[in-house]
């Protein structure tokens, strides 16, 4: 059965002291630029063109808000790792982002969307690291999965798991998504009411 959502965009914002500032807990959404945030947020809410996917990397360069079912916010951040933004705004992961992710209370889960069809990249591995060090709650999504077939998805989840166990003891939940086909809506969606209801 097809998750019916209320979705609203709240506002953006160029800084962490912009955000909204009420009791609602924020799941935010972050990954390499082009790795298909938005297009995984409009999959979610099931509207189309709630946040603007962009041909162009590196487009989303502030923190967006959208209001879900008057009850919690989904976050979209922005894109990490662009290389074609200059190195001073680039800085790999950029003070917006360090400063929401390291710092805003409100933010209850973080999920790290990567692209399934790439071995694990470093820049993923290092601000998954990052995250570890910090003690930040988070899940990976594995995005554009119906580029591959299930074969070969599970032997890049299999590399994954491979990678991370080097460093990690226990595997972060791990969610697998496809916004073309509409593939993890219903499980992403459970796992964040569990999350808002449980943690």
């Amino acid at each position: 059965m097809a998750v019916t959502i209320k979705a609203k965009f709240k506002c953006s914002s160029e800084r962490i002291s912009q955000v909204p500032k009420d009791e609602l807990k924020e799941i935010a959404f972050i990954g390499r630029s082009n790795v298909g945030k938005s297009s995984l947020v409009n999959m979610l809410t099931g509207i189309k063109g709630l946040a603007k996917v962009s041909g162009t990397p590196g487009k989303t360069r502030l923190i967006n808000h959208f209001l879900i079912n008057d009850s919690w916010y989904l976050v979209d951040l922005p894109g990490y790792g662009y290389a074609r933004v200059s190195k001073s705004t680039r800085g790999d992961f950029s003070k917006i982002i360090l400063d929401y992710v390291l710092k805003c209370e409100k933010m209850h889960f973080l999920f790290v969307l990567v692209d399934s069809r790439l071995e694990p990249q470093k820049i993923d591995l290092n601000f998954i690291e990052l995250l570890g060090e910090n003690g930040i709650p988070f899940g990976i999504i594995f995005t554009k999965a119906d580029k591959l077939s299930q074969a070969q998805l599970n032997r890049s989840i299999t590399a994954y798991k491979r990678t991370l166990a080097e460093q990690w003891e226990e595997l972060p939940p791990m969610l697998v998504s496809s916004s073309e086909k509409g593939t993890g809506r219903e499980e992403i969606l459970a796992f964040i009411e569990e999350c808002l209801t449980n943690y």
